[in-house]
């Protein structure tokens, strides 16, 4: 079976979608520790990071907007918009992940 390219690109490298922590695009190997090297916590918290320096840019392009300094427009609508597509994927991955733990919990042994 093929792998699947992480870098999937629509119209050009603006849209291009990297995987998650860069893990996979550049045919990284596991730790040297083994599976039990990824930290699952230091993952969603560099994402979580990612996310908020994406809010935060997007906060800053739209005042340059308001503002009138701004000198690219559609550069401006492009950052927000990827904030907030951003903020969609995280709800929804936040809602899957509740909907699964509940599912656990809910499991009886």
């Amino acid at each position: 079976m093929p792998a699947i390219d992480p870098t999937l690109a629509v119209g050009g490298s603006e849209w291009s979608i990297g995987a998650i922590g860069g893990l996979g695009t550049e045919g990284a190997a596991a730790p040297a520790g083994g599976a039990e090297g990824w930290q699952f916590g230091g993952l969603l918290a560099d994402q979580v990071g990612k996310l908020a320096a994406l809010q935060e840019d997007a906060a800053t392009a739209s005042r340059d907007l308001a503002s009138g300094t701004a000198t690219d427009p559609a550069a401006t609508v492009m950052t927000i918009e990827r904030a907030r597509l951003s903020m969609q994927l995280a709800a929804q991955i936040r809602t899957k992940g509740v909907e699964a733990l509940q599912e656990i919990f809910h499991t009886s042994v």
